[in-house]
């Protein structure tokens, strides 16, 4: 890991959900002996993990989509809903495109498969935390291929309205593409760091999107920018 990272915040108070036991517990203690996360709880139901949303604030979410009594999705929807400066990262076996669309739409801003190890994972909790959205290879060719599907329709579609972005929002989405954080976009356009995230809001608003994926998802399907 680099001294950037490592720099970007500690004491990561952590909710993770899993129901598989052997999963559980190989997570649980990756996150408990990180000396930069607090792991806050550990639950294996969508139940108790909206209690502790309810009861606790947190910094992270790590989640897995198949649940005993419904799916991680829905703790996203209520943590992005509850504790908006919080993030979420799916860990799971389903990699399908609508499964994964969701789980973006509703929020999150990682996407990893199970097949993770540990220095992977805690750089991938590094990675969300600064601003970036680690995902899985195969995760990206799902979304891959669902952008080149909605450029094609875009093309059969020359009514579709294309939201119009200023050249500094313009600049902003160019660099969350990038993976650029917030910090960063600042020193490299020379404004401040307050006015960063006005911009960003902005261009949520144009775009209809709730984070950083999802904008830069539908900057790349309205063509304006391309990956």
């Amino acid at each position: 890991m680099n001294t950037e990272q490592n720099t970007v915040v500690r004491h990561i108070r952590t909710v993770l959900v899993e129901d598989d036991t052997p999963v559980r517990e190989r997570l649980a203690h990756i996150i408990e002996t990180w000396d930069q996360a607090d792991l806050v709880a550990v639950c294996s139901t969508v139940a108790e993990a909206n209690d502790i949303i309810d009861a606790e604030p947190i910094n992270l979410l790590v989640t897995d989509l198949k649940l005993p009594d419904g799916n991680g999705i829905e703790v996203i929807r209520k943590l992005a809903k509850q504790q908006r400066d919080a993030q979420a990262m799916v860990i799971s076996v389903l990699a399908d495109e609508r499964t994964v669309l969701e789980a973006i739409e509703a929020g999150a801003t990682g996407y990893l498969l199970k097949d993770a190890d540990t220095p992977d994972l805690i750089e991938s909790i590094l990675d969300l935390m600064a601003g970036r959205s680690p995902i899985s290879s195969s995760i990206a060719r799902v979304l891959v291929r669902r952008l080149s599907d909605d450029n094609k329709m875009s093309h059969l579609d020359n009514e579709t309205a294309v939201p119009a972005l200023t050249p500094r929002e313009m600049d902003i989405i160019w660099g969350i593409a990038k993976g650029f954080t917030y910090g960063e976009l600042a020193e490299r356009l020379k404004i401040s760091h307050q006015t960063v995230p006005v911009h960003i809001r902005n261009i949520y608003r144009k775009l209809q999107a709730s984070n950083r994926s999802e904008a830069v998802y539908e900057a790349a399907r309205l063509g304006i920018i391309r990956l």
